[in-house]
């Protein structure tokens, strides 16, 4: 209602005479057109959430829900599909996958694709900025997250695991093992469940009475090949360490790598903890000890929470955070110099 005449619903028109723009611009904004400028269109995103402009009734919504995977041909996309899928089924609704993109800002980019097709709510495994889900409020389309990625207001929707107890308890088997050389191939800096896997690894080490050597942790992208290039400098120096800690099984699959090529042997030379516990953990040699991550039931929490906000239901929690479990297998041992070996 304007503030005027508290009677009179808000118009695009009203809109448009509040942001200084013609009604044609404030009709692509709500539409999920191109051609507004990034600052236009953010005014106008700022209207619309402020007066609490709603789309006509008569405009229905497309009975699907919208997946947004960072990469879907990574390791762990099978398992967010395999969760989203069981409850998309169950609910009868369909599932459109998309991939963010870095489009000029100029041109219509995935956010509008996304808003176009008008779905029932979003999963977000990728993450969203604070403007993109401001885009998603403004057309009254309810959104998830999963694992979140950056920092973002206390209230928003979201499911993850358990990452600082995950990095702790896969550090403390290392320790109970007899390890004091323990390296971390971490995760950028900017993905908090990195930071968290991190910061558990941090407090094992500390309260185990153990520095935290810098030099033995490095902050990589969360896939093989990063993992093998920062294994490689680990294994390269002096004193190298006896196990190494990874903040994802794409990383652990490159310290294999790493270890092989420097003519060590997993876990008699080193032993490797691995983090997500996905299929191919089991299937390598030796198959690995990882932190599982029930990242299938994640995608199920969160496609069901999706779902039920989109019904415009108020569930009693829309911040959820699943239990990380450690699954021992045989690449980890303990230490040479206790071995004897």
């Amino acid at each position: 209602m304007t503030g005027s005449d508290p009677d009179r619903p808000v118009t695009i028109a009203f809109i448009a005479e509040r942001a200084g723009v013609s009604t044609p611009t404030v009709s692509k904004v709500v539409n999920g057109r191109s051609g507004v400028g990034m600052q236009t269109r953010a005014r106008v995103e700022a209207l619309i959430t402020e007066y609490g402009y709603r789309r006509p009734e008569s405009t229905s919504r497309a009975d699907t829900m919208e997946l947004v995977l960072g990469d879907p041909g990574s390791l762990w996309g099978p398992e967010i599909l395999r969760g989203v899928w069981r409850v998309a089924r169950d609910h009868h609704v369909g599932v459109v996958v998309s991939e963010p993109d870095d489009r000029p800002p100029e041109t219509r980019g995935w956010v509008e694709d996304a808003l176009a097709r008008r779905p029932v709510c979003v999963v977000a495994v990728a993450g969203l900025s604070a403007a993109q889900c401001d885009q998603f409020t403004a057309r009254n389309i309810p959104f998830v997250l999963l694992d979140l990625a950056v920092e973002l207001p206390d209230d928003t929707p979201y499911v993850g695991a358990t990452n600082w107890l995950g990095g702790r308890s896969a550090t403390r088997h290392l320790l109970g093992l007899g390890h004091r050389r323990i390296a971390m191939v971490s995760g950028p800096d900017r993905m908090l469940g990195a930071r968290a896997r991190l910061d558990g690894y941090r407090s094992a080490m500390e309260a185990a009475g153990l520095e935290v050597v810098p030099d033995l942790v490095r902050r990589v992208a969360v896939d093989s090949e990063a993992g093998c290039a920062a294994a490689g400098e680990l294994l390269g120096r002096p004193e190298r360490p006896t196990a190494i800690v990874t903040a994802s099984d794409s990383q652990a699959l490159g310290v294999y790598r790493a270890a092989r090529a420097a003519g060590l042997r997993i876990p008699t030379d080193l032993s490797v903890v691995g983090f997500d516990d996905l299929p191919v953990a089991s299937w390598l040699d030796p198959p690995l000890t990882t932190v599982h991550q029930p990242l299938a039931e994640m995608a199920a929490v969160a496609a069901d929470l999706a779902l039920a906000l989109g019904r415009g239901e108020r569930p009693s929690r829309t911040r959820v955070e699943l239990a990380t479990t450690l699954t021992v297998r045989q690449s980890t041992a303990a230490p040479p110099s206790i071995t004897g070996r």
